[in-house]
């Protein structure tokens, strides 16, 4: 199912000039390269995606880094898959070129400003935290240290029945009201027959390993 924009606009409406029928082949075979050159022993964006990627990354509003890292976890975790990760970036490329009309923010959120990942919002610790990370994912303003979908994201995920690109969904129709992105956590939740209680749903912040 294609991402929506706020207001239930189908994105795929959007101009056909953004390279919108071949961007997700171009991200496989520039994923692939890089699981090659990481499992080869190459280490760091630079050396694993390459500055020959840099250009095509800016035009779908992500970053070497964003992808290194995903590529890292997949080779050390087994997860996430690249279906996981372009179903992400769609929705990242989705509002880079509507919301942001294609012209990248030039800020960065610094992980010192994120809420606690003790935070908790309706009970569901880690809550806090992945809305802050989810939004400025989103806005293409995540700082290098700060990974969307990452160790401690995926598990809170799962434990509320969401996938990571369904979640970027959700915050984006949101908006800054965070009670609609909790309903809409708690419906999800209650859908799994095996979700656990509320609280204690993720790794505690402090057992975490690589960005957050």
């Amino acid at each position: 199912m294609p991402p929506f924009c706020p207001h239930n606009e189908d994105v795929t409406a959007m101009p056909e000039d953004h390279g919108a029928q071949d961007w997700r082949s171009q991200l496989r075979a520039m994923y692939d390269q890089a699981l090659h050159r990481f499992e080869e022993g190459d280490r760091g964006p630079e050396r694993v995606i390459g500055r020959e990627a840099l250009a095509f990354l800016d035009s779908i509003g992500t970053s070497a880094q964003e992808l290194y890292d995903f590529v890292e976890d997949w080779v050390e975790d087994g997860e996430p898959s690249f279906d996981t990760v372009a179903a992400i970036t769609e929705v990242r490329r989705a509002y880079f070129l509507t919301a942001q009309e294609g012209k990248p923010s030039d800020k960065a959120i610094p992980s010192a400003t994120l809420p606690s990942g003790y935070a908790a919002l309706g009970g569901y610790r880690w809550l806090p935290r992945i809305i802050a990370k989810a939004r400025a994912k989103l806005r293409g303003e995540l700082s290098p240290d700060i990974m969307f979908g990452c160790g401690a994201d995926r598990p809170f995920l799962r434990s509320v029945n969401m996938e990571p690109a369904e979640f970027l969904n959700v915050v984006w129709n949101a908006g800054t009201d965070d009670r609609l992105i909790l309903d809409a956590v708690q419906k999800k939740a209650l859908m799994s027959s095996t979700s656990p209680s509320p609280s204690g749903r993720e790794p505690a912040p402090d057992s975490i390993r690589g960005p957050e």
